[in-house]
């Protein structure tokens, strides 16, 4: 109100100079020719004090200006320009509503004070003076009507943006998301199988130390390898966080099914015995496929070792099954941990958990639980070729049968 106060009292200024004035007379321009009323002096004040109001309430401001302005048009001419004040009313109704009303509004307004002036005022009807408020009453509402336009303009581009900003951060928030899932997933099929075969290892080490110090140091031997293994494979894997400029990560290639070999050894190694079969002689799976079946196959072995109890034994089937490669764990343990794999609260699951990402991280399906008649069976299907890529006449295989 203290911007609008100011604004009042320069339009007052403006409109009781502009009463003074005689702009077309015998010797051109002249002042102090016609000094305004009492009347003309209250209608400018009041026009003027309305204008302090035109942001509450601009529909009532420019309905009283008109009328003050009417009745200066009608009692004196527009030798005191109340109609500013009109002007200023109609520019803030139209800076602040929509354009269709603003063309009502500013027709009404233009075609009223004009018509008041020419048919009622004292000056002729073809007078300058009564052209000039056609004139300034539809600047007013073309103005306001940029105005409200080009505010409009700056709010969606600023709304945009700040769209744009929100989703680029949920888009950065939901990648680091996704990317410390799969880095903990790596560590924790690391970690979860070289640690179980430590464990192992050193307590056979530990069980026959005094007895048989001989199968004792090939124990030990295990759990060095174990721990290199497993050493190596982290290292890897904190490669992935190593900033620009950091010593460059290792070049060792990423495991998968042609170390299958050396890891079932590892198990066998450790007191698990573990036959293989394998059906994908011809097989050159992808890069991303080809890690989460090594890493599929050892989380399950792992489990293995770690629940399926002393005397269980485990296998292992990949084969190539048209576009699709299936891998199938299978043990005959029944320990009394042969459920905790699958139970987090036991302090198993995360394994499985993590396998089944994987997998459906690939368009795949996994499948984990009870065998009929005691063990525990996994089973995945990884997706290796598309439609066109696979044999001709054959679909792909969406799903597996779960046991």
């Amino acid at each position: 109100m203290a911007v609008d106060a100011i604004l009042a009292a320069v339009a007052l200024f403006c409109m009781v100079i502009g009463s003074f004035a005689e702009p077309y007379g015998e010797h051109g321009s002249t002042w102090n020719v016609h000094a305004p009323g009492n009347l003309s002096l209250t209608l400018m004040g009041a026009g003027a004090a309305t204008l302090v109001f035109r942001r509450r309430a601009p529909w009532t401001v420019l309905a009283a200006s008109c009328a003050l302005s009417i009745v200066e048009l009608v009692t004196s001419g527009p030798r005191a320009p109340v109609v500013m004040c009109a002007v200023i009313a109609l520019y803030t109704v139209a800076a602040t509503t929509n354009r269709p009303t603003t063309w009502r509004i500013g027709l009404v307004t233009m075609a009223g004070l004009t018509g008041v002036a020419m048919l009622a005022g004292p000056l002729p009807w073809y007078a300058q003076e009564n052209l000039g408020i056609f004139a300034w009453t539809g600047m007013a509402a073309a103005a306001g009507d940029a105005v409200r336009s080009r505010r409009a303009f700056i709010d969606a581009i600023r709304e945009r943006a700040e769209r744009a900003e929100r989703t680029r951060e949920e888009e950065a928030r939901r990648r680091v998301a996704e990317e410390r899932l799969r880095i903990a997933r790596d560590l924790h099929d690391v970690v979860a199988h070289h640690i179980a075969l430590v464990n192992v290892q050193a307590g056979v080490a530990a069980h026959v130390m005094d007895k048989r110090p001989d199968q004792a140091k090939e124990a030990l031997a295990h759990v060095r390898d174990a721990s290199r293994s497993a050493l190596g494979e982290l290292r890897a894997t904190v490669g992935l966080l190593r900033q620009t400029g950091d010593p460059e990560a290792p070049t060792e290639p990423a495991p998968g099914l042609g170390r299958l070999d050396d890891l079932v050894d590892t198990f066998r190694n450790a007191g698990l015995p573990v036959d293989v079969a394998r059906g994908d002689a011809d097989l050159s799976p992808p890069a991303a496929v080809d890690l989460a079946a090594y890493r599929i196959i050892q989380e399950a072995l792992t489990n293995v070792q770690k629940h399926a109890g002393e005397h269980a034994k485990a296998e292992v089937s990949v084969v190539r099954v048209g576009p699709n490669l299936e891998i199938t764990v299978l043990d005959d343990g029944a320990g009394e941990d042969a459920q905790a794999a699958d139970d987090p609260d036991r302090g198993g699951g995360h394994g499985l958990i993590g396998m089944r990402e994987r997998v459906s991280a690939l368009g795949g399906r996994c499948s984990a639980g009870p065998r009929y008649g005691g063990g525990f069976r996994v089973h995945a299907i990884l997706p290796v070729t598309t439609a066109k890529q696979g044999d001709r006449g054959q679909t792909p295989v969406k799903g597996g049968t779960t046991a």
